[in-house]
Parts: structure tokens; sequence; C-alpha cells
């Protein structure tokens, strides 16, 4: 029984083997080879260690992934460093290898051949290494970028310049695709940061080191010190071999390089001696353990490979060939057909002999649709593809200074935020000043940030360009000697330049060159001559020149170190006894009209408030009237005579007197003033009174205040121009009538400088335009704008401005300050509406108090238990009442003691004479009735109600 299990055992073995053997024979048989070419430069390292990432990222690949149908097999090609050796490779390998896709070439200008002839075969070209943004306009849709595009990192380039402000960058790149490329892109990043570029530097591919000196030679008679360097490493390295061997590598200067330098670091350890204090932008690699063991695999195996080769270094560029490569074994996979085949292309769509054979790539399509959406964790990074291009990764900013070659990274930029970050924190950006890169060791092994420029030792002086003028030499005065064709410049702006210039912490050599013929005429306007410094003839202006909005345009100007603004000089006259109506200009005519309507209220309130109770406001309505703006009026100088016997009168006369004590003694003040001081005005203080009486105006000859005139409607017959200050004076004196000018208009510091000058006979009015002051001009973006300006705020703080206008402008001592605006000496409202407004309070609230009181007294009248009286007739009664003696107040109190009762009642009711202004009412039964009834505490008594009713009863029948 054992024996038959033993026998049946050994059967299933035996079919198990034989059906393992069949299904490894079927697997075998299914692999299907794809031919992929891989054209680099084998004749040197950097080519030779991208072949070796290639086949070891496959060998990586299928071993992980040992079940996949389609295995790649590499057919690699030499481009011999040519970009006809590469097209010759790529062609060799479309052709007769019939390869499904290409890594390489290595170098932008080789992959545009390459691109071509593979969007004509439809097979994918795929670039680990080539990086000018110009082959994105190929347009091709079989051609990636798998290389980080070189305008990628334009922005942390200019990031690195905004962070240290410097104005002025020179690019120094090389001059073929690579180079070029990127010049747009670098070029737009800083003018977004407000860098200029003065010059570009262009050195050819295989520059010797003469060359490169000759070029280096010229960048240092410059003034900018900031440079950009754009180049493969070989010339690099010549570059900063020869920078260093003159002094380049010196304090004061900048370099910063792009990543296709910052990459292979490593790859150029035997100069990095001379690159101490380099800026490298490089593409951040993070150290993970899968790089790390990688690396070290690929050391041992290129060592193995390649013995005579000891010095190369992985790169950023070669973790992208791996990458590539494994990019591309998942496309194939994905594609996975049986049969990888090609077919011949219409032989008459390709004119060239060895171009017309070739065959379309039928699966091209179908690889590049895969490649574009694949996506994984590769070696640098995450992989994945936006349009074919490798999506935006993080620049490091590495500090060369001799840390074993490889650098110290000091900063980052980021594509998510878009900004440098610190290698140690985040830039704080509410902080007052950010640091966004940690620690510089710069050249010449310097902490302190240079500042970007410097004046050439060996290089000319500056340029100066000064105006020739007549007139005003106390701003500009260029005297010329002719004999030994010398000249001397003076003044007050050259004064202020030459201080300026003392402050700057650095020698600034220079030549002042007056803009004039031979002859010494002047050779144009100011704009001709701020323009020649947009032209190179000059290399700043110096002296009286406005800063104006056209000049602005070519030039940059510095702080102005004069007042701004264009202002009227016109004659002063004095307006002393002069006027009949003098004694109205103390107050304005709205606070006359203000206190005589406030007299005739005053009046009115008192009334009110005294006419029921008072003697002296009783009387026909003509003397009520009289009476009431008597007294009123009279407050005026306090000889009323009339008693106020109530106490909300007493209450409104006290703020009254009060107010009008006020108003007459300040009246007082000012019409002694203007009687007694010498009261200078000036014969005009608007432009435009000039403008409609058609006086003639003058400016100062090729001035910018004639178009400033001519736009305000000045007609040109009514413009006269002016030279001299003596000119200018004449002029005046005459008068417009009598051929003269009416007013000078011209600029606020020569205009001070005329009336210090006459400062008894005009006065400035102003200012009427609104303009700069004078500004020292330079070129655009020039550092030197920011330093003069420092230096201008330096010498206003120090008061050696004001020392220095002292000395050229000078002002009689006997003269009074006669500038400034001239406006009216008489007192405004706005000077008492306080007064006024308290006044119109008070009298306000005791006409309420009042009102209220008497409406409330006589309640019974307005709204009688009788409501058959009308509303009209009970208005008219209270009228009445209104209009009486209030009999029962104290002032009449005496007289009703002195007087018999009956007598006096009989006197007021039988001796009154009848009111005809108001007809009978039934009202006047009621104050009949009401006095009658008077007690002798000078109260109705209770009994008259009846006759109230009665009364009113009666009156209505009739």
């Amino acid at each position: 029984m054992s024996s038959m299990e033993n026998q049946r055992r050994s059967i299933l073995l035996l079919f198990s083997w034989i059906f393992m053997v069949a299904t490894m024979a079927a697997a075998s048989t299914t692999i299907i080879p794809v031919n992929v070419g891989v054209v680099v430069d084998l004749d040197g390292p950097s080519g030779k260690m991208y072949s070796s990432c290639i086949e070891m990222a496959l060998s990586d690949f299928y071993a992980i992934h040992a079940d996949y149908k389609t295995r790649l097999v590499l057919n690699t090609r030499n481009s011999n460093r040519d970009v006809v050796g590469a097209a010759a490779a790529a062609l060799d390998l479309i052709k007769n290898v019939e390869v499904k896709a290409i890594l390489g070439p290595m170098t932008s200008m080789q992959a545009t051949f390459v691109v071509n002839l593979g969007e004509k075969a439809q097979v994918p070209i795929i670039s680990f290494s080539a990086t000018s943004p110009s082959l994105t306009s190929l347009q091709s849709s079989y051609f990636f970028q798998f290389a980080q595009n070189d305008s990628t990192q334009v922005k942390a380039i200019s990031g690195i310049v905004q962070n240290f402000g410097w104005r002025r960058v020179i690019p120094i790149y090389v001059d073929n695709m690579h180079g070029e490329g990127i010049m747009p892109f670098l070029i737009d990043a800083l003018l977004e940061v407000d860098a200029h570029v003065p010059y570009r530097s262009v050195l050819p591919q295989s520059a010797t080191d003469d060359q490169i000196g000759i070029e280096l030679y010229k960048l240092m008679t410059m003034q900018t010190r900031v440079f950009i360097v754009h180049m493969m490493p070989k010339l690099a390295s010549q570059l900063f071999a020869k920078a260093k061997e003159i002094g380049m590598m010196n304090k004061g200067f900048v370099w910063i390089t792009t990543n296709g330098i910052g990459d292979r670091l490593k790859a150029m350890e035997s100069v990095l001696n001379s690159m101490q204090g380099v800026l490298c932008v490089e593409t951040d690699v993070s150290d993970t353990f899968k790089l790390r063991e990688f690396k070290t695999r690929w050391k041992r195996q290129f060592q193995q490979e390649n013995p005579e080769i000891i010095d190369v270094e992985l790169d950023a560029f070669g973790y992208r060939a791996y990458d590539a490569a494994f990019a591309i074994a998942m496309a194939v996979e994905k594609v996975g057909n049986a049969s990888f085949g090609s077919q011949k292309g219409n032989a008459s769509s390709f004119n060239l002999t060895d171009l017309g054979s070739l065959k379309v790539s039928q699966y091209g399509s179908n690889i590049s649709n895969a490649l574009s959406l694949t996506s994984f964790r590769g070696l640098a990074g995450n992989f994945s593809l936006v349009d074919r291009q490798l999506q935006l990764s993080t620049f490091k900013i590495v500090n060369v200074n001799g840390n074993g070659g490889r650098g110290r990274a000091v900063g980052y930029w980021t594509p998510e935020n878009g900004r440098l970050v610190n290698s140690t924190n985040s830039c704080n950006v509410s902080a007052f000043k950010c640091d966004a890169l940690g620690p510089i060791i710069w050249p010449g092994e310097s902490l302190s940030v240079p500042k970007g420029w410097e004046i050439p030792e060996n290089g000319t002086k500056l340029r100066i360009g000064v105006p020739v003028r007549d007139g005003f030499s106390e701003f500009v005065k260029v005297t010329l000697n002719l004999r030994t064709n010398t000249s001397d410049v003076t003044g007050f702006s050259i004064d202020v330049f030459k201080a300026a210039v003392d402050l700057l912490p650095y020698a600034l050599p220079y030549e002042l060159i007056p803009y004039a013929y031979p002859n010494g005429s002047s050779a144009g306007t100011y704009n001709d001559l701020i323009y020649q410094v947009y032209l190179g003839k000059f290399d700043a202006v110096v002296g009286d020149a406005t800063i104006r909005a056209n000049r602005t345009l070519y030039v940059d100007f510095a702080m102005p170190y004069t007042e701004s603004g264009v202002v009227m000089v016109v004659p002063i006259i004095d307006s002393r006894t002069k006027n009949a109506w003098v004694f109205l200009q103390p107050l304005t005519w709205g606070l006359w009209m203000t206190i005589l309507c406030f007299f005739i209220f005053i009046g009115f309130v008192i009334w009110v408030l005294e006419h029921r109770i008072n003697e002296d406001f009783r009387g026909p309505p003509s003397y009520q009237v009289g009476t009431s703006f008597w007294f009123s009026f009279s407050t005026m100088v306090f000889s009323q005579r009339e008693r106020v016997v109530s106490n909300l009168g007493r209450f409104v006369m006290i703020i009254w007197v009060f107010v009008v004590l006020i108003v007459t003694q300040s009246y007082t003040a000012n019409l002694a003033s203007l009687l007694t001081v010498q009261q200078l005005r000036p014969a005009v203080n608007d432009l435009n009174v000039l403008l409609r009486n058609g006086e003639k105006v003058g400016y100062m000859k090729d001035a910018f205040v004639y178009d400033l005139l001519i736009q305000r409607g000045f007609d040109d017959s009514k413009l006269k121009a002016c030279g001299s200050m003596e000119e200018i004076d004449d002029a005046l004196s005459k008068g417009s009538a009598n051929g003269g000018i009416a007013a000078i208009v011209h600029e606020t510091p020569y205009m001070k400088l005329l009336v210090a000058k006459y400062c008894s006979k005009y006065t400035m009015i102003g200012p009427i335009f609104k303009t700069d002051g004078f500004g020292f001009a330079f070129p655009k973006l020039s550092p030197l704008v920011s330093e003069i300006t420092q230096a201008i705020l330096n010498l206003t703080d120090d008061g050696l401005m004001g020392m220095i206008e002292d000395k050229w402008i000078k002002k009689d001592s006997n003269c009074k300050n006669s500038t400034g605006n001239f406006s009216s000496t008489a007192l405004g409202l706005e000077s008492f509406w306080g007064l006024f407004l308290i006044a119109g309070i008070a009298s306000i609230f005791a006409l309420i108090t009042s009102v209220t009181s008497f409406l409330y007294e006589h309640k019974h009248v307005l709204m009688p238990p009788d409501s058959g009286t009308s509303k009209w007739k009970r208005i008219r009664a209270m009228f009445e009442i209104f209009n009486k003696r209030e009999l029962s107040s104290h002032t009449f109190r005496s007289s009703r003691h002195t007087d018999s009762y009956t007598g006096t009642r009989h006197h007021e009711v039988k001796g009154s004479s009848p009111n005809h202004n108001w007809p009978e009412s039934p009202q006047s039964c009621i104050n009949h009735a009401d006095t009658v009834s008077v007690s002798s505490r000078g109260q109705a008594s209770p009994e008259t109600n009846p006759t109230l009713e009665l009364a009113i009863t009666v009156q209505e029948t009739h």
C-alpha cells in the first residue's frame, strides 16, 4: 500500500515539474523585446555616466517587475559631441534599428535636429539634459523634456537680485541655443524686480582664455558688479579661472550661476578654488535612502566598467536619465502589443535621399500618450509631466565657500509660493527686514553684502554735463577761458552736488563739462541737455534742471534739492488810506450781515419777553418796533436806557452783551491796524485776473513755464520772455500798460532769488503750478540715483544745505519776509460763529420757555369746555391776550396799590382807546370780566367763571 502511495506521489511530482517547465517555456516565448535608442557623448565622462544610469535603471525596473511582458533593448550611439553626429546617430537608430523611442541627446542644439527626425518618424524623443526653453517652440508631440526647463529658474535668480536690492545685472552666457534660450525669460524676470541689464556678455562655445580675458577686462571698466553666468561647465571653468586671475573674484563682485553649472559643481572640483563666494542655483533633490543606496551601487559598477575614470560624480541629470529609463519602460509596458512593428512612410513626403526611406512608427503615438500619463516617485523626486515637460521643482541656492567642493545651502526657491525661503527658517513677511537667504560668504571672503556696482579704478571719469545760461548765475555759472580752453563751474547747484559727493563712502571721479558751443554759447535747451544722458554722451546732468514728467522718460532724477512749484512775482503796494470805505474792511460782508440779523433777532426776542410786563416796551406798534430795534442796536455802544425786568430777558442780554463786547473789541483792533500799520499787498494775487484783464505776463527764456501759460489760456502776444533779474525788474517797474509786464511767472528757486534782491518792491504769490523742484539727472536705473538721494537727505538733516543756500541766495537784512500767500485781513464769521451759536441757542431757549409758559397759562382759551367756538377765534383771542399787559406781573403791583380799584379799572376800560386793528371778539368780554374780577392779590376770582361762559354765549348769539 505504501509502495502504491509512493508511486502516486512520484507521478504527481513528475507532472508538476513538467507543468512548471512548460509554463516557464511559454512565459519565455511571450517576452516582447522593444528596441530603444540612446544617444549620448561617449567620448566624455558625462555621457558614460548617463549611459550607465540608464542601464542600471532598466536592470532595477525589470528586477522589480519581472512579470512584465516587454523588455527594452538598449541601442547606444555616440553623438561625438557634435550636432551632426547626434543627428546621424538618431537617423541610424530610426531607420536601421527601428527603435520605438530615443533617450537623448545631451545638448539643446543636438536635440533640435533629433526632435525633427522623431517628429517625421513619429518616434518619441526623451531628453534628460537638454534645458533650453527654445525647444518648446518646436511644438512636437513626440518630444519630451525631462530635464528642468531653464526658464523655470529665472524667478529664483531674480529673487536673489531683488533680495539684495541690486539694480543692474550683466548676464554672461554662451553663444548658442543653450545660452540664448534663457535670455528673454531672464530679462523679463529681472525687469519685474526693477533690475536693468545694461550689457550682455556673449562668449563663443569654443572661446580661448585670451578671448575670455578680453571680455572680462571690458566688464571691469563698467560700473556693474553683478554677473549671472549661464553656460556649460567646461566653459564656466575657464571663465572663473580667468576671473580669479585678473582679480574679479575679489571683494565687491557678485557671481550667480544657473543650474547648468550648479547641478554639475562636483564635476568642476578642479576650479572650485576659483569660485569661492559664488552663488549657484541647483535643482533640489531630496537625499533619500533610495538615492544613497543607488549612488553606492552606481559608483561601484561604474568604476568596474570604467576604471580609467576616477573623478566622475553623479549629478541631477544622471538622476533624470535614470527616471527617464523608468518612464519609457512603464510606457512601453502600458502599450504592451505583441508586435511592435513599423510601416514604411510615404516617400513623396520626404525629399531627402536618406529620409525618404524612413518608416513611420506604428506605435509611436501610443507610446507618446502613455508617457504623458506616466507618474511615479523617482530618484530625483516626484515624476509627472505637464505638456510633455517635467513639472516645476524646488531650487536650492548654494554658496561656494570651500566646503569640500560641495557648497553650502543658504536658501531655497519653491514654486508653491514663488519666493525665496531661508535655509534655516521661513522668511517672515511681516517683519520690517526679511532675510530670505542665510549668511553668505561673498568673493574676497567678505561678509558684507556688495552694493552691486563700483566706479572702475581704471575707468574714465564721469562726464557730467552742466547747463550754460544767461542770468541767475547764482545757481550755475560757467566761466570759460578761451585761451586755455578750460572752464570754471560754480554756483548753488554745483556746491550741492560737490557736498553730496563728499558724503559718499567712496571716491567718485568726475569732470564738469559745459553744454556749450566752442564760443561759449549754450548748445541747446534743458531738454536737449537731459537727452544727452539718454544718448550716452553724458553720465549725468548737474545744474538747475527741473524734474519734469517728459524728462523722466529718458533719465532718472535724484531727490530734489530745492523747493518745488511755479510761483508768480508781482509788485507790492501800500493800501492804507486809499479807500474811503476802510471802516468796513475789518469785518467781512458775511460777518456784517450776521451781526445785522442778530441785532434784529435779539430786538424781537427782548420785545417778546418784555412787552407784556415792561412799560418801556409798550405803546403803539410803531413805538414798540422802534424801541425794540433801538434797544438792540444801542447795545453795540452800551447806551441802552430801557430796563429789562424779566429773568429770561436778562439771561439773553447777559450773553448778547458779551458777544457784542467781543465783536466790537475785535473790530476796533483790526480797524486800528488797518489805519496805522503799513498795509503792503500784492498788486494782483490771482493769475486768472491777469488773464481776464489782458495783462502781459513774463517768463524766463527757454523755460517750460511758457507751455504752462499757453495751456492756461494766455495768448502768445501777452507773454514776454525775460532773461536776467535786472531785465525782470525793469519790466515789472514799467507795468503792462507801459510796455512792461504785470507779473513774472517762474519756478520758486529763481523767484526766491529775485524777491531776496528786491524784497521792498515785489512779492511771491503761489505756487500756482506744481513741479518737483531741481534734481540731478542720471541714466535710467543708475545706482548713483539712490546714493546721491541719500547724500542729499544727509545734507538737509545736517544743516549743510541751508548753509549753502545762505551762501548763494543772499537776502537784505533790512527786508522783512515778503513771500507767502497774501489773503484778506478782514475778520470773518469763522472767527465768531461759536459766539453767535451760543447767543442764538440762548435766545431760542428763552423764546420757547416764554411762549410755552404763556400757552400753558391760557390753555383754557385755546381749549375751552364749550367746543362751539371756532379755532380761528380762539387764536385771535390768544393774540389779544398776548398784546395786553400782564397785570399779574410784579412790575404793575405798585401802581395798583396807589390807585383806587374802581378808578383804575374805569381808566383801563373806558379811558383806553379802542383797538381798531382787531374786530370785536368774544375774548374781549373775557378780558373785561377778567380785569373786573381782579383781587387785591392781582388774581382773578373764581366768581368770574360764569361771566366767562355768559360772555362767550352772548357773543355767539350776536
